[in-house]
């Protein structure tokens, strides 16, 4: 998996304010928690970070934390939080990880091959719930629906999941429905009935 060097420093003022300048300077306010540790509150230059979080469970190695291990504390992200309007990072949760320990993530789905045609493929699960090391996080999970056939679903025991990595999810969990195309008649009717509706509502 994918691991960023990200150079961090110490927070010493709390508060919305105190959040308010940290984001006027380009740095995002996090905390770092995990361990048994005491939460430390940290700030983490805003574009670094945010190029590393385009990558689904990144690993974050935070260096330059002067409680720290001189090669940084592991993390990995665990809440992010975003301005609503121009999607900017304002906070960010990041849990500190060892090497070899197992952790429970989402990991995103990515749908490969050909199913048979004539269908429409109803995606019930994007990302799947995974235990894995923590350094060893997939970046993405491939499901092949070569072979599925219309009115055939694919659950979560049928995917093939990476060494040492497993499912954090019912089996018997529906990941994608391959569903009948309508029919010409199916669609008429459909149409009809939106009008018909339009028109109830109009009058």
């Amino acid at each position: 998996m994918s691991e960023v060097r990200i150079k961090a420093e110490p927070r010493t003022e709390f508060g919305k304010g105190a959040a308010r300048r940290v984001r006027r300077a380009n740095k995002v306010p996090a905390v770092l928690y995990g361990h048994g540790t005491p939460p430390r509150h940290i700030s983490l230059p805003g574009h670094e970070l945010m190029l590393a979080l385009k990558t689904p469970n990144v690993l974050l190695r935070i260096e330059g934390l002067p409680d720290g291990p001189d090669d940084g504390e592991l993390a990995l992200p665990k809440a992010v939080q975003r301005d609503v309007l121009t999607g900017f990072l304002e906070h960010v949760d990041l849990l500190v990880v060892r090497r070899g320990e197992q952790v429970e993530v989402d990991v995103p789905l990515k749908f490969v091959g050909t199913h048979e045609p004539g269908g429409i493929l109803e995606e019930h699960l994007v990302a799947l719930p995974v235990k894995a090391e923590a350094t060893r996080i997939p970046a993405e999970i491939e499901v092949s629906l070569d072979g599925l056939a219309v009115g055939g679903s694919i659950y979560v025991r049928d995917i093939a999941l990476p060494q040492g990595v497993s499912a954090a999810a019912d089996p018997d969990e529906v990941v994608v429905h391959l569903l009948p195309a309508p029919t010409a008649a199916q669609l008429a009717e459909s149409v009809e009935g939106a009008a018909a509706s339009a028109e109830a509502g109009e009058s």
